[in-house]
């Protein structure tokens, strides 16, 4: 097993990722965050290690997000607070592996860190 792959089935973009780490002979642990979600010092650390504030890895094109009046300018705790309520707003997939972390977006960025 080699790293963890915060993933959703249902995003294509998901899908792409874990086949690319499948091919390259990686096979990552992997956590269903909409099943599981996140808890708030694994999201904290994932955005440390992205090096992003926490809009930058909120899905704000939700609806949640928008029921929610969140908006760029909330606190990072507010946003934190939401993604780990609501899963649904992280953006998707994140490849986290050897104390380094990559947003599958396009699927080629995790190549970086296998």
């Amino acid at each position: 097993m080699s790293g963890i792959l915060y993933h959703n089935p249902r995003c294509s973009k998901s899908r792409q990722t874990l086949e690319l780490l499948k091919e390259r002979g990686v096979n990552p642990s992997v956590s269903e965050y909409l099943k599981t979600p996140m808890d708030h010092p694994t999201l904290k650390n994932i955005l440390a290690l992205l090096n992003i504030p926490a809009h930058a890895l909120i899905r704000s094109s939700e609806a949640i997000y928008k029921e929610l009046e969140l908006s760029s300018t909330d606190t990072e705790e507010q946003l934190i607070d939401a993604m780990i309520a609501h899963p649904k707003l992280i953006q998707r997939p994140i490849y986290v592996n050897k104390g380094k972390a990559a947003l599958g977006r396009p699927p080629e960025n995790i190549l970086a860190i296998i």
